[in-house]
């Protein structure tokens, strides 16, 4: 058993490590060019433009609503109360108070490389939704994310394995269908989105790893005991 929870500590450690290391280098390609698009962000943003019937932006417009705004935050909370199922009333509260405060964090990180960077969005006249602030990392991608995230994780804790990997796949279906919204509606270069991917994972494995550390302590201590 602790041999177990010593390696799934080492491969979210691991996966923390290469998500953080990929975000960084594109963080570093992005900063190189002074934020300037790289020609596939380019490709990618002038094929959104042309196909976009109205039918289209409004279901973009819907989706990329759920990524901002009170959603990943009640997303959070949620997470926290079902993980927390079984703890009692205060250890759900501090469950979901340190799920949101995950959030928050990783949020505030965001906004100090967001600023960073300092790259500019897609013109203006391109875009089919509001936006505000730089482009990287995407804040909506980011966000679903990290909400998608911890939602997977209160499946994980609280749920049958087979449910847990359908509420999985729906999760990553969302997180993913947000970011590329922000694509299709002209407010991202695609490299934004897949930052927000890594930076949210890069959290997402940190926070698994911490997770499976802790698991590992408390068995040792049961033994020792």
């Amino acid at each position: 058993m602790r041999t177990g929870l010593a390696s799934r500590t080492g491969r979210w450690t691991l996966t923390a490590a290469l998500c953080a290391v990929l975000f960084a280098l594109l963080a570093a390609l992005v900063s190189a060019r002074h934020g300037a698009p790289y020609p596939l962000d380019e490709s990618l943003h002038r094929w959104s433009v042309r196909h976009r019937p109205p039918v289209a932006v409004a279901l973009a417009r819907g989706i990329t609503a759920t990524g901002s705004g009170p959603v990943p935050y009640l997303c959070a909370l949620t997470a926290g109360l079902v993980a927390g199922w079984g703890r009692g009333s205060r250890g759900r509260l501090l469950t979901a108070a340190g799920a949101l405060g995950f959030l928050l964090l990783a949020q505030g990180v965001r906004y100090a490389v967001m600023y960073a960077v300092d790259r500019p969005r897609p013109p203006v006249a391109d875009w089919a939704a509001h936006a505000s602030g730089f482009a990287f990392a995407s804040g909506h991608a980011t966000t679903s994310a990290l909400a998608a995230g911890l939602l997977a994780w209160a499946a994980w804790r609280a749920s049958s394995p087979a449910t847990a990997r359908l509420c999985w796949a729906l999760l990553a279906c969302w997180a993913v269908a947000v970011g590329l919204t922000r694509v299709y509606l002209g407010v991202h270069w695609p490299t934004d989105v897949l930052g927000g991917w890594l930076f949210a994972l890069t959290w997402l494995a940190a926070a698994m790893a911490v997770c499976a550390g802790r698991g590992q302590g408390e068995v040792a201590r049961a033994a020792a005991g």
